[in-house]
């Protein structure tokens, strides 16, 4: 394998498993350094002079994405390949306690993402049943590619603890910011209190963007609490006011057409 390094994982899921398991707000871990030859995947990583991307705009989301593996480059399609492997599928159950992971080979909602200036990501819990396979969510995989990425340009994922009461979601406390630095690598348990986004504009210069590598894990069986069907559902910050309710609602059930250029897939 080019970019895996399968000598190294088992060590990892070993160094790491009891930490992911005991992170707040929800079991997550950050690994540095992650890939083998990362630059690789950066000197081709798609760009809209040379692509034509999804594009996500809402007073929520603000990004550009892109899942038809058969158009990626050749190291991007090589790495995806390798993530969905069994080395790498036996690396993420150990780390991580689940068994019976399924990769995506429809990459819904996941493959590239690449926010320029301006783009966000409001805080939401992601979709948690495949709407063709009819398997349920579990894991999300981020490699991040950003050379020299500054603080104060925002792009932080953050992970926030939150809660639902009756279908109304709160958000209580931000317990993390993870920088979308150059080959790092996050995993996290996606779950219906996994409350995470970067909502604050991102302010790098015009020509930088924020560039990431994401799959998702699915297993055929439900968690053992069960839940229902629905779609990403994004949440409102602690203090903000209510003037986007209604358009927020319309948008978790679906009915708000975030696309203004090609034709993402419903997530």
């Amino acid at each position: 394998m080019r970019y895996l390094n399968l000598k190294k994982l088992p060590i990892l899921a070993e160094e790491y498993q009891e930490k992911y398991k005991d992170n707040l707000p929800f079991p997550h871990i950050v690994i540095d350094d992650f890939l083998d030859n990362p630059g690789e995947i950066c000197d081709v990583f798609p760009d809209t002079g040379n692509f034509s991307f999804y594009e996500y705009k809402s007073p929520f989301e603000n990004k550009l994405a892109f899942d038809q593996v058969a158009k990626f480059p050749k190291a991007i399609a090589d790495l995806l390949a390798e993530m969905s492997a069994p080395e790498f599928l036996a690396f993420l159950e150990k780390l991580t306690g689940i068994d019976g992971l399924i990769p995506d080979p429809y990459y819904r909602g996941g493959g590239v993402h690449q926010s320029q200036r301006g783009g966000k990501l409001d805080v939401h819990i992601d979709f948690n049943i495949h709407p063709k396979l009819k398997l349920m969510r579990r894991l999300n995989v981020i490699i991040y590619l950003n050379k020299n990425w500054q603080e104060s340009w925002h792009g932080d994922l953050q992970l926030w603890e939150g809660r639902n009461d009756n279908g109304k979601h709160e958000l209580i406390r931000l317990h993390h910011r993870i920088y979308p630095v150059y080959n790092r690598l996050l995993i996290f348990s996606t779950t219906e209190k996994s409350y995470h986004g970067h909502p604050e504009p991102l302010d790098c210069p015009e020509g930088v963007t924020r560039n990431s590598i994401a799959l998702y894990f699915y297993t055929a069986d439900k968690p053992a609490d069960g839940v229902d069907q629905h779609s990403t559902t994004y949440v409102k910050l602690p203090g903000e006011d209510d003037t986007l309710d209604e358009l927020r609602k319309k948008r978790n059930e679906g009915r708000l057409n975030t696309t203004m250029a090609g034709k993402p897939p419903d997530h």
